[in-house]
């Protein structure tokens, strides 16, 4: 930045220096050389012969004198009308003309296209240059956000959910505070530590609580910030980010989404030596071989894939520490929620662990997006407290879709949708070790779910055996089996539950190995992101094994679902009244809650 603002200095320099010489060399040619004369002594010299040459313009007379008057070769008058001339000279009047000066009038005709040329340049330049990187003669800079202590505003009592995770990076605290009494032992701090977790567990709101613990700069930018279209520009970020951060040390840097950075070399057709990517990576490697851990200079990196990751990037000496942050369990969420209700008006009977229970699965963006959500829904009524029910109906909202009501169905439709999912329902009440029922509805909900049954478990899972995935499938195949037995027909309401049946047991089949035919082999491995396990990965699926095997594969998918919907007709089929008379409750009440199929299956019971 000094070297820029000395740059500008000089050329402005040269600028004023170059217009007072003009403005000298004019002004002193003209009074050197050049006599401005009035009028009637230009009609004396005319006279008596002085006069050698002559250049009449509209306004003015300029000429040559035969020999130079008081060493002046040169004159200059203005024009006067020649009657006028003559009257005043006849009453001794002395007339004179005053030269009108051209010089900034000239000196603006060359100076103002000039400088608009310029001026449109520059314009397009720095146009070009936004879109590239910050400008032309930027686009080499790092675009890190430098936050100070009082910037993050966040420290470790702001994250809930993660202790293990917490406790880890508290070491990195501790060394930043006292870099060099930390390694009284030899020791050293880790060089780089790698934050792994599904999106939303708060990995970005860890790094800003190290830096606001350890008050510290929190240099902060993403991976994708790096890459542009000019090549060897990342590596010049790169470079121009660490050196900042030696600058400023004790100090942090953290590289969100460090997969867009730090994805394997040499993978894909356009991988090579000379591709923008790996030149930057291979910049970052350098950098975290090149500076000396003790000086208080700690990277921090996120990301959700680190099995796409460079090995040379997660190898010792450069991200020596991997700390997970996965999904909060149930006493996670519970302090998470009591971190995010704080802000809210609650009634009284809200329960933090019975909303708890009800979210298995949510990380902490999802849990804060719920509470928004339920405050929403109090508002939007004109509630004064933010109750359970809002809650609820926020986890309805979030995990089946928005309500619409506006989506009309014949009553055909709505009679088959009805007992579709009350086949769902009856089925997972039926089958023991299976979630239980939280709600069925006929309302359609999202893109293009006509009802919904939604199942809440009692605790988190991480384990299922053979029998629990084999009842998982049949109540799938509830709604399916229920339209086989009232209705004798089959319908595209259950396209859904189809394609995760056949997932579930396809992955039986090729990765658990629960199949006698083929043994204890895995055929295949998860095709899913390692962590984002919503996320499909659109890799290399080539089938590593043969035509026969695969066959035998499909044989055996197709085995374990006919059994399973055969097992689900019968169920059905003992309990055909119950789904008769709850299917006709569901049509009237459009929305059954557990209290509901409880009374349902008292009934049932009472009437065996």
């Amino acid at each position: 930045m000094e070297m820029n603002r000395n740059t500008r200095f000089n050329i402005w320099y040269w600028v004023v220096a170059f217009l007072v010489l003009l403005a000298f060399q004019y002004f002193f040619t003209t009074a050197t050389q050049v006599a401005r004369i009035p009028y009637s002594q230009f009609e004396t010299d005319l006279k008596n012969g002085k006069i050698a040459e002559v250049a009449v313009s509209d306004n003015f007379i300029q000429g040559r004198y035969k020999q130079a008057q008081d060493k002046r070769p040169f004159f200059v008058t203005t024009r006067v009308e020649p009657d006028l001339a003559e009257r005043l000279q006849r009453h001794g009047v002395v007339v004179t003309g005053q030269v009108e000066s051209t010089f900034l009038r000239d000196l603006l005709s060359w100076l103002l296209p000039v400088a608009l040329f310029a001026g449109v340049w520059v314009y397009i330049l720095k146009r070009m240059g936004s879109g590239v990187g910050g400008g032309l003669m930027q686009v080499g800079k790092s675009k890190a956000k430098i936050y100070v202590q009082s910037d993050t505003g966040v420290t470790f009592k702001d994250v809930a959910g993660v202790d293990e995770a917490k406790e880890e990076l508290k070491e990195i605290v501790d060394f930043l505070k006292d870099p060099a009494g930390y390694g009284r032992l030899g020791g050293r701090m880790p060089k780089g530590v790698l934050l792994v977790g599904p999106p939303g567990t708060g990995k970005t709101l860890l790094a800003k609580a190290v830096a606001g613990e350890a008050g510290a700069p929190f240099f902060s930018i993403s991976g994708s910030e790096f890459v542009e279209m000019f090549v060897g520009v990342g590596a010049a970020r790169v470079r121009d980010l660490f050196e900042q951060a030696r600058a400023k040390a004790p100090a942090i840097i953290f590289i969100d989404e460090l997969d867009a950075l730090g994805r394997a070399r040499g993978i894909g057709p356009m991988a090579g030596g000379h591709d923008e990517k790996e030149q930057t990576l291979n910049q970052l490697l350098v950098e975290l071989d090149g500076f000396d851990s003790s000086t208080g200079l700690v990277l921090l990196a996120a990301t959700n894939r680190p099995e796409i990751l460079d090995p040379a990037l997660l190898r010792a000496g450069r991200f020596d520490r991997q700390v997970l942050v996965d999904r909060p369990d149930k006493h996670g969420r519970i302090q998470i929620l009591t971190v995010h209700l704080k802000r809210a008006k609650l009634a009284p009977e809200v329960n933090v662990e019975q909303i708890a229970a009800l979210t298995p699965g949510f990380t902490g963006a999802d849990l804060a997006n719920l509470v928004n959500e339920a405050t929403l829904l109090a508002t939007r009524r004109k509630a004064e407290a933010v109750t359970m029910a809002d809650f609820t109906a926020a986890i309805e909202r979030i995990v089946a879709g928005l309500e619409k009501r506006n989506r009309l169905l014949n009553p055909r439709e709505r009679e088959i949708v009805a007992h579709h999912e009350m086949g769902h329902a009856l089925v997972a009440m039926a089958l023991p070790g299976v979630d239980p029922v939280h709600k069925v509805s006929i309302i359609p909900r999202g893109i293009g779910a006509l009802g919904y049954t939604i199942q809440r478990p009692t605790e988190d899972r991480f384990l299922m055996t053979r029998e629990e995935l084999e009842n998982k499938m049949a109540v799938l195949l509830g709604g399916r089996a229920a339209e086989s037995i009232i209705y004798g027909h089959l319908s595209t309401g259950a396209a859904d539950d189809l394609a995760k049946v056949t997932d579930i047991a396809r992955a039986m089949v090729t990765r658990y190995g629960m199949t006698d035919a083929l043994g204890h082999v895995a055929l295949e491995k998860d095709r899913r992101s390692f962590l984002a396990t919503d996320q499909p990965y659109y890799g290399p699926n080539e089938p590593e094994y043969s035509d026969k095997t695969a066959a035998l594969v499909d044989e055996q998918v197709r085995r374990i679902i006919d059994e399973t919907f055969q097992r689900t007709l019968a169920i059905l089929t003992e309990r055909r009244a119950m789904l008769e008379h709850s299917a006709r409750l569901l049509l009237e009440k459009e929305t059954l809650d557990e209290g509901d199929l409880r009374s349902l299956l008292g009934q049932a019971v009472a009437a065996e």
